[in-house]
C-alpha cells in the first residue's frame, strides 16, 4: 500500500476521532475596573469597524481593543439592550428610555431619544428590554406593547399584549414573542401569528429560540429544559445538560453550535446533535458562573456578559490551553496519546485525560519532572529526571537504574532493546516478558544525548547545544559505540544549538543557519535543498515532528508552524496563526507532541496548548486603523477629535490651530480584541515627515512646536499575525503666529513701504544737502585752487624773473670770465711774441 494510500486512510480516521478540539480557549476577563462601568453586562452588538458596544447597567460601553468609553443616557438609567444598523447608527433601550446615539462633528457619540416619537399615553414606559431588525424596520419590545418604527425613525405601528409579553427573540429573520398564556408567536403583516406547538410555553419563561430549518425551532426555557418543536409535533430536546441548569441566554454560534448561558453552571457550548462541545465555569477558567448575554463577534469570538464583568473567549483561534484550569499544573514538556486518553508530562509529573469532561488527574507513582512519553513494544515509558519510569494499570513504576533521562527509542536492529539517551552517555534497557529492563551503560560516549535519531542503517545520531552533532555505532557485543563527531570542519556553520530530527524518512540537522543533512559520499555535513526553500540559512529549529501526513510542526527561534505536506511533495507554509501562541510556549525546553495526523501539542509555560490542522483555516480577519483621540496638549491636555464612525457627517472645513497650541497628540487603535500589547502601529505627520516611522507598540504620538502649514497625521497598525491594517488619517492646518500672519505681512509691507518712502526722502534730501555742501566746498576750492594757481604763477614769474637774472649775472659772470681769459690770452701771446722777438733780434740765423 502506497504512502499516500495510508496518508488518506489516517486522515478520515483522525476526523471520526478528533471531531472534539481538547482544552479551553484562550479567555480575556475585564472587569468593573478595566471598563470603568457597572457589574452588569445585558448585551452586545460590533460595528462595522470592529467597535464593541456593551448594554451595562451604568450606560453604554465602547470597546475600540485597547481602551473603554461609557456613555450614558439622560436620565442615567440601565441600558437593557443595544443594536447596531447598517449605517451605524447605536440603538439602546433602558429604564423609561429609547433612542440612538450618533457621533457629532468631533466624534464623539451623543444621544437622540424617540420616546417623544410615542404618542403622548404611550410615553410613560417602564423597561424597554429589547431592540431588534426585521426588514427595515426598528422594533423597540416592552412588557406591555411593542413599537415598531419605519427606516426614518418615524413610528409604524404598536402591538399591545393581550396579557403581558414575556420574553423577544429574533429567529429566521423575524421577532418572535412569547406571551403569558398564549405562547409563542411571530410577526406578520402587524400582526402577532401564533406559532404551531408554540402554546406549552405560555406557563414558562423563554430564554432562547433558534431555528434549525423554516419550520423546525429549539426552544430553550429558563427552568424546564430544551424543546424542539415542528408544525406536527414537538419534545424534550437530547442534550447533555447539567441537572438543574438555569438557562439566561442562548446564541447560535457561526459554526451551528450553540452556546448557553447559564445562572449557576457559566456557559456551556453544544453542538447541533445535543453533544457537549465546552463547558467553561468558575472552575476551569471563567471568573463568574452568571451570564446574562452572549454575542459572537465577526471574527467568531464568543462575548460573555456576566452578572459582574465581562468575558472574551476567543474561540476563533484553532488553539486550546490545557493548563491549570483544565486541572494539568506545571510546565508541559511532552504528550502522549494512549487508547485515545492524552498523557501529560510535565515539570509535576504525570497526568491523564479521564472519562469527565476536559478531565485531567495525576497518575499514581508520576511525580518528578518528565521529558519524554513514548511506546515500545505496548508498554508506555517516562524518561523523567528521576530516571526511566513505565506505566501500568494506571499506576507509574520506576525501572532500576541510573536517573537523569532524556528519552527512549527502540533499537531498530534489534527489537527487544531500547536505547535511552540520558545526561551523561547512551543507555541500554531490555524488553522481555512485558517488562524493562536497565542492561548497562554503552562506553565510547559521555556527553548528554538529549536529541537522538537513528538513520536507516542504524547509526544513532545526537546532536549536542554547545558542542556539535555525533554519529554513534554500536560494536559488536553490544558494550560500546564507537563516536564520531562532526563539527565545523565537517560542515557545520557553528558548534551550537545543534539538534536531530527525524523528517521525511531522512536524518535533519537544525543549525543556527538553517538545515542541514549527510552526505555520506563525502561524509559532510551540508544544506539540505529540500526544506532550504522554506526555512532558509538564517532559521534555527529548536523543535521538529512529522505526522504520518507528511505535515511537519515546527517551533523556531523567532516563529512557529507547519509545513503542509502537498500531493507533490512539495510543502505549504503556514506560520502567521501560530504568532499567537509563541509567547506561551515553554522557553525551557521546547517540543511538539504528535497525538493524531494533523493534531499536536506545543509544550507550554503553562501545561500544553493544542492545535489541530484544519484544511480551511480562515485569515483572521483585519480591522482598519483608527484615529481614536487628538488632543492639544498643554499643562491640561485638551480633547478635540473623538474618532471616526461609520456614517459620521463629513467635515467641511479643515480644523486650523492657532500657533501658540501647536502641540498635538493622537492616540490610535485597532478594534482586535484581546492585543493590546501586540498590536503595532506607524506614524506619519506629513508636512513634516517624510515617511511612515519604525513600527512600535506605543498606540499614541505626540508633536510639539508645529511651524505653519497643512499636516496630515496618518497611522496604520499590523496584528500579531503580520497583517497590516487600512491607515486612517487627520488633516489640519497650524496658524502662524500672529507676527507671522497675512495681515501681520500686509502691514510689514505697509511699513516697510512707509519706511523706504521716509527713508528714500531723508536720503534725498541728505544727498541734496551733501551736494550743496559739496559743490560750496568744490567752489572754495576752486577759489582756492585759482588764488594758488594765480600764486603759483606769480611765483613762477618771479621764480623765471629770478632765473632770467641769474642767468644774465651767470652769462655776463662766464663773459668777463672769457673777456678776462682772452685778455690773459691775448697778453700771453703778446708776451711770447715779445721773447720770440727778443730771441730772433739775438739770433744770427736766421732759420732760427
Amino acid at each position: 500500500m502506497s504512502r499516500w494510500t495510508w496518508c488518506i486512510i489516517l486522515f478520515f480516521i483522525s476526523l471520526q476521532v478528533s471531531g472534539q478540539s481538547r482544552g479551553l480557549p484562550f479567555s480575556k476577563y475585564y472587569s468593573t475596573h478595566d471598563y470603568q462601568g457597572g457589574i452588569q453586562n445585558f448585551a452586545f452588538t460590533q460595528s462595522s469597524s470592529g467597535l464593541i458596544y456593551v448594554a451595562n447597567n451604568f450606560g453604554l460601553l465602547e470597546y475600540d481593543g485597547s481602551e473603554w468609553r461609557r456613555y450614558s443616557l439622560p436620565n442615567s438609567t440601565k441600558i437593557r439592550d443595544v443594536a447596531i444598523n447598517e449605517a451605524g447608527v447605536v440603538f439602546v433601550s433602558g429604564q423609561a428610555e429609547f433612542g440612538y446615539f450618533k457621533p457629532n462633528l468631533s466624534g464623539r457619540l451623543t444621544y437622540y431619544s424617540l420616546l417623544e416619537k410615542l404618542p403622548q399615553a404611550k410615553q410613560n414606559l417602564e423597561e424597554i428590554w429589547k431592540i431588534l431588525f426585521v426588514g427595515d424596520k426598528v422594533i423597540f419590545c416592552t412588557f406591555d406593547e411593542i413599537f415598531v418604527f419605519d427606516k426614518d425613525l418615524n413610528l409604524s405601528f404598536i402591538l399591545e399584549s393581550e396579557t403581558r409579553f414575556e420574553s423577544f427573540h429574533f429567529a429566521s429573520n423575524n421577532l418572535f414573542v412569547n406571551q403569558i398564556g398564549s405562547g409563542l408567536h411571530f410577526l406578520e403583516n402587524e400582526q402577532l401569528i401564533p406559532v404551531a406547538q408554540g402554546r406549552i410555553f405560555g406557563d414558562q419563561l423563554v430564554s432562547g429560540l433558534i431555528s434549525l430549518t423554516t419550520s423546525r425551532q429549539l426552544v430553550f426555557t429558563r427552568n424546564e429544559g430544551i424543546f424542539e418543536i415542528s408544525p406536527t409535533q414537538r419534545g424534550k430536546w437530547k442534550a447533555n445538560l447539567p441537572e438543574n441548569l438555569q438557562i439566561n441566554a442562548v446564541k447560535q454560534l457561526k459554526n451551528g453550535n450553540i452556546a448557553i448561558g447559564s445562572q449557576r453552571h457559566g456557559i456551556l457550548i453544544l453542538d447541533q446533535e445535543g453533544n457537549l462541545v465546552l463547558s467553561m465555569d468558575k472552575e476551569n477558567g471563567l471568573r463568574n458562573n452568571s451570564v446574562l448575554s452572549l454575542f459572537e463577534d465577526v471574527s467568531g469570538n464568543l462575548w460573555i456578559g456576566h452578572n459582574n464583568g465581562i468575558t472574551l473567549l476567543e474561540l476563533s483561534l484553532p488553539f486550546r490551553l490545557i493548563d491549570q484550569f483544565s486541572k494539568l499544573p506545571g510546565t508541559g514538556y511532552d504528550a502522549f496519546l494512549s487508547e485515545n486518553r492524552v498523557i501529560f508530562g510535565t515539570n509535576y509529573g504525570l497526568y491523564q485525560e479521564t472519562s469527565d469532561e476536559n478531565g485531567i488527574s495525576p497518575i499514581a507513582g508520576g511525580t518528578g519532572h518528565v521529558y519524554q512519553i513514548t511506546q515500545i513494544n505496548n508498554l508506555i515509558l517516562s524518561a523523567q529526571n528521576d530516571g526511566a519510569f513505565v506505566l501500568q494499570n494506571g499506576k507509574s513504576n520506576p525501572i532500576q537504574g541510573p536517573q537523569g533521562i532524556w528519552n527512549f527509542q527502540q533499537l531498530r536492529d534489534y527489537p527487544n532493546l531500547i536505547i535511552a539517551g540520558s545526561y551523561s552517555g547512551l543507555l541500554l534497557f531490555e524488553y522481555q516478558n512485558g517488562t524493562v529492563r536497565f542492561l548497562r551503560k554503552l562506553q565510547g560516549y559521555d556527553e548528554s544525548a538529549r536529541l537522538l535519531e537513528q538513520d536507516s542503517n542504524g547509526d544513532i545520531w545526537v546532536g549536542h547545544g554547545y558542542k556539535g552533532i555525533y554519529r554513534l555505532r554500536i560494536q559488536e557485543g553490544l558494550e560500546r559505540v564507537e563516536s564520531k563527531f562532526y563539527g565545523m570542519d565537517s560542515g557545520l556553520p557553528t558548534t551550537l544549538l545543534n539538534s536531530v530530527w527525524k523528517l521525511n524518512n531522512q536524518i535533519v540537522f537544525s543549525t543556527e543557519s538553517g538545515l542541514y543533512r549527510y552526505n555520506s559520499s563525502t561524509d559532510r555535513l551540508e544544506i539540505d535543498p529540500l526544506f532550504e526553500p522554506y526555512f532558509g540559512r538564517d532559521f534555527l529549529a529548536t523543535s521538529m515532528v512529522e505526522d504520518p501526513l507528511g505535515n511537519i510542526f515546527y517551533i523556531g527561534d523567532n516563529e512557529a508552524g507547519v509545513l503542509e505536506r502537498q500531493i507533490n511533495g512539495t510543502y505549504l507554509k503556514n506560520y502567521q496563526i501560530f504568532n499567537k501562541i509563541k509567547p506561551f510556549l515553554n522557553d525551557d525546553l521546547q517540543n511538539i507532541s504528535l497525538i493524531r495526523p494533523n493534531e499536536v501539542l506545543f509544550a507550554a509555560n503553562e501545561g500544553f496548548i493544542w492545535y489541530r490542522l484544519e484544511r480551511e483555516t480562515p485569515a483572521p480577519i483585519s480591522f482598519p486603523t483608527q484615529i481614536r483621540s487628538v488632543f492639544i496638549t498643554g499643562s491640561a491636555d485638551s480633547l478635540i477629535w473623538e474618532g471616526r464612525y461609520p456614517g459620521m457627517a463629513i467635515q467641511s472645513e479643515i480644523p486650523e490651530f492657532p500657533y501658540s497650541r501647536a502641540n498635538l497628540r493622537f492616540e490610535a487603535s485597532n478594534a482586535i480584541p484581546n492585543s493590546e500589547t501586540t498590536t503595532q502601529y506607524q506614524f506619519w505627520l506629513e508636512g513634516m515627515e517624510k515617511d511612515f516611522g519604525e513600527w512600535t507598540t506605543k498606540r499614541d504620538k505626540a508633536y510639539t512646536n508645529l511651524r505653519e502649514g497643512s499636516y496630515t497625521f496618518h497611522v496604520r497598525s499590523k496584528d500579531i499575525y503580520g497583517q497590516v491594517s487600512d491607515e486612517d488619517t487627520y488633516t489640519f492646518k497650524v496658524l502662524p503666529p500672529w507676527y507671522r500672519s497675512i495681515w501681520a505681512y500686509l502691514i510689514y509691507t505697509v511699513i516697510g513701504i512707509l519706511i523706504l518712502y521716509f527713508l528714500f526722502r531723508w536720503i534725498d534730501q541728505k544727498m541734496k544737502k551733501t551736494a550743496a555742501r559739496i559743490k560750496a566746498s568744490q567752489s572754495k576750492v576752486i577759489q582756492q585752487k585759482e588764488s594758488d594757481l594765480q600764486n603759483s604763477q606769480r611765483e613762477i614769474e618771479r621764480l623765471r624773473t629770478e632765473n632770467l637774472k641769474a642767468e644774465i649775472q651767470i652769462k655776463n659772470k662766464e663773459l668777463a670770465s672769457a673777456t678776462m681769459h682772452l685778455i690773459n690770452k691775448n697778453g700771453f701771446i703778446e708776451q711770447t711774441k715779445s721773447h720770440l722777438n727778443t730771441i730772433i733780434k739775438k739770433s744770427n740765423n736766421e732759420d732760427v
